[in-house]
């Protein structure tokens, strides 16, 4: 018996070999590279509350006032292709009902602008690129991808100096499931700045060197854990003014027990985690769960197959030899073997 292979078999053999390999490749490939932190990013977050600031005009303390601080994140693309690295220009302004109509941040009532360097892949800060002003830490404006359950170095612009974050527990935001990580941060000198003594209850003194403190009584920021992109974030600042060497707040320059995201922002960056996220999934599970399981059905189906073949019906040598003889016996043939045989 004679055996062919056909020509299905080698086509279902073939695409599941294919697909196998494609999910692997996806896996192990594709999906950790897709894993990087962009340079193009453009994307403005509020925080929102009620809280007390220093009014210069009327040179006191004002309590139960909204507070908006508005973070403005600007890639800079150039910079990133040619360095390899996320550069991200970050402008931060608080405002109070006086100054958020101006929408001139130089009017605010604190305006701030940073550098940030960062590596795409560890989010790890990287030193170059104009960085400004030099942070350390693991977690700033996002997380590191796959966000694990433990605590980690949150830089503190305020502060000037990393905060432990630990893992407090899993919860949801607008339906999306994320980490709630959580921490604060003791009373801590931050600077100097010149005023006059009167503020600071030294009337004699004239100008003085006031010391700036700054603490904050509840740090909450709720992460998506596959993308490392912060959903909702919630914070307790308090800045205030000292006499120098002195132990007690004489002014305060900012208080709040909650700022938050606006619903408007929490939103947006729901959705924009809820997308990353999808991709990844689709990349690094379902392309190449699914993939990997119809490449091996259709691999198993060609190659079973291929081994069994289509069974044809054939002829021996033999009998093509003896069928090749017979046709040699033309008619002269037998009557000359006759004639021999007679005699």
């Amino acid at each position: 018996m004679r055996r062919s292979t056909s020509l299905l078999s080698l086509i279902l053999l073939g695409a599941g070999v294919f697909l196998l390999v494609l999910s692997q490749l996806l896996a192990w490939y594709v999906e950790p590279r897709a894993k990087r932190t962009p340079t193009d990013v453009n994307s403005t977050t509020v925080f929102k509350g009620k809280g007390s600031y220093f009014d210069t005009e009327a040179v006191t303390t004002v309590d139960d006032k909204t507070i908006t601080i508005t973070r403005r994140v600007l890639g800079d693309v150039a910079a990133g292709e040619r360095s390899g690295h996320a550069v991200w220009d970050v402008s931060t302004q608080i405002d109070t009902p006086k100054t958020l109509p101006l929408d001139d941040p130089r009017r605010s009532l604190q305006w701030t602008t940073e550098r940030w360097v960062t590596d795409r892949r560890t989010n790890l800060p990287v030193h170059c690129c104009e960085e400004k002003p030099e942070f350390e830490g693991e977690a700033y404006l996002k997380f590191p991808f796959d966000v694990e359950k433990r605590t980690y170095a949150w830089w503190d612009s305020t502060r000037g100096g990393t905060v432990p974050l630990k893992y407090d527990g899993s919860t949801e935001i607008d339906g999306h499931e994320g980490y709630r990580f959580t921490g604060s941060v003791e009373a801590t000198r931050t600077g100097t700045r010149q005023v006059p003594g009167v503020l600071v209850g030294k009337p004699k003194s004239g100008q003085v060197l006031a010391e700036e403190w700054y603490s904050n009584a509840g740090i909450e920021l709720v992460v998506e854990p596959r993308t490392g992109r912060i959903m909702n974030a919630l914070i307790a600042p308090t800045k205030t003014l000292r006499a120098p060497g002195s132990k007690k707040d004489a002014v305060t320059l900012l208080s709040s027990k909650r700022l938050e995201f606006t619903e408007a922002t929490r939103r947006e960056q729901v959705e924009l985690a809820s997308e990353d996220a999808g991709r990844l999934k689709l990349l690094g599970e379902t392309v190449p769960l699914g993939g990997g399981i119809a490449g091996g059905l259709l691999a198993a189906a060609g190659a079973v197959l291929v081994i069994r073949g289509r069974r044809q019906p054939g002829h021996s040598e033999s009998d093509e030899n003896g069928l090749s003889n017979s046709s040699n016996l033309s008619p002269a043939n037998v009557a000359g073997t006759s004639r021999l045989n007679q005699h």
